[in-house]
């Protein structure tokens, strides 16, 4: 091993490639609502109209989300990256060139599409290029990166907003995604074996990733949409997008209208729930299993999701209430760092129940949880219609989701998988004395 580690590991450039592309990500997505108040004033849209602005991306993601990532199977991950990747930086820069309400839905609705095909396509590369006991740190510094570049968007986004204005800043933001298109296209290979800087030791810590590569087996998809125990998992996840969308979407508006916070400032205060939920990923991730070493996997999955979400629900209800902004920002980043406190468990229980069907049941969880997404915008403007501007109910209604998603949790078997294999039937009795 001494000699493999002293000579360069050509395969974590692939790690070097989601994470860039995870910050890309977040980038072109959180973007919008730091320039919504700009948008809503040079379109003339109402919030009711912004609100499907900013729902119909999630939409299309979760729409999305499956057929490109079971086209990244069947095609291979080089040709999907490069192909969603252009596709979504294209209607990034488009977002600067929209003259109407349609227009810019058009938009969002592409760029949502594209985007869908991000992540399932990088875990297909995680899974072609890493030993496995490399893909959940890959995972991990993955999504962190994609939180904290979400996090530091507004400070990016108000600087380049102050150059150049909401148009040419998405044209420069599409581009960067451009960019880095070509640059994986013409680096990577859907087979390692194929790369020329892959040496032959290298190529021996990856033995058996070509099964990974292969194309998948048929799906029950009726067994998995009509399990209680698949739809348990479903809800609360659409509950944690709910009120995680609120972050990215509205957050900097009510800053700047319930609480007089200043462009610039309102840019460094909506970093912070992204900031902390990227520190809720990681905490997570390091005691997630000393947990299941002390509690058993399954109590400690219901534990760390249950403690998290109600926590959420309970900063959300209180952060209204703070008379400074500053303080009521480090309460919301509380309730972002307790909400990511049950990703990690929602994900692993997709890779146990599922089995070898996980990456379905994960793609149609993820799938329904940006339907929560999508209603989250469009309630909030509407709750603020019919409320007289009454930001408290939104949060209100967002922390109820937390609570019904704590709720849900506690009844969740996350451990015992929907098809049984002979080697899973006998380790089932050992999962359900940890349950």
């Amino acid at each position: 091993m001494a000699e493999i580690t002293s000579k360069p590991r050509i395969r974590q450039w692939v790690i070097v490639f989601a994470i860039t592309l995870a910050v890309i990500t977040y980038i072109d997505r959180v973007c919008i609502s730091q320039a919504a108040v700009d948008i809503q004033r040079d379109l003339g849209l109402s919030k009711e109209q912004m609100s499907w602005v900013f729902a119909v991306f999630t939409l299309a993601y979760g729409l999305f989300e499956v057929p490109f990532g079971w086209l990244g199977d069947k095609l291979g991950p080089r040709r999907m990256l490069m192909r969603v990747v252009m596709m979504w930086s294209v209607f990034t820069a488009a977002t600067g060139w929209a003259w109407s309400w349609i227009s810019m839905m058009t938009c969002r609705f592409l760029f949502g599409a594209g985007e869908a095909g991000c992540f399932p396509n990088i875990t297909k590369v995680f899974t072609i290029w890493l030993p496995s006991r490399e893909r959940v740190r890959a995972q991990g510094l993955m999504w962190l990166s994609a939180r904290w570049g979400g996090a530091f968007t507004p400070l990016l986004v108000v600087w380049v907003l102050g150059l150049v204005g909401w148009r040419w800043a998405f044209t420069i933001f599409g581009a960067i995604g451009i960019v880095w298109a070509v640059c994986f296209y013409i680096w990577f290979r859907d087979d390692p074996r194929s790369h020329p800087a892959m040496s032959k030791e290298e190529l021996a810590l990856l033995d058996g990733a070509d099964m990974n590569a292969a194309g998948h087996c048929n799906v029950p998809w009726k067994q998995l949409l009509t399990s209680s125990r698949v739809w348990l998992l479903y809800i609360p996840y659409f509950c944690m997008n709910y009120g995680w969308y609120f972050y990215i979407t509205w957050l900097p508006t009510y800053l700047r209208e319930a609480r007089g916070v200043s462009l610039e400032k309102g840019a460094l205060l909506a970093g912070l729930p992204l900031f902390f939920g990227g520190l809720g990923s990681l905490f997570s991730g390091l005691i997630a299993a000393r947990a299941a070493e002390k509690f058993g996997t399954a109590r400690s999955r219901r534990l760390l999701a249950c403690t998290g979400l109600a926590c959420a629900a309970a900063m959300l209800v209180l952060s209204p209430y703070i008379q400074s902004p500053t303080m009521a920002m480090l309460v919301l980043g509380l309730a972002s760092f307790s909400n990511d406190l049950a990703m990690p468990g929602a994900w692993g229980a997709c890779m146990d129940i599922g089995g070898r069907f996980s990456g379905s049941l994960s793609g149609t969880m993820n799938m329904l949880g940006q339907a929560g997404g999508t209603i989250c915008p469009i309630a909030v403007a509407y709750i603020l219609k019919y409320t007289g501007g009454n930001w408290n109910v939104a949060f209100w209604a967002a922390a109820t989701a937390y609570a019904i998603g704590a709720i849900c949790w506690v009844f969740i078997d996350p451990v015992t998988p929907l098809e049984k294999t002979p080697s899973e039937s006998q380790d089932q009795s050992v999962k359900k004395e940890n349950a």
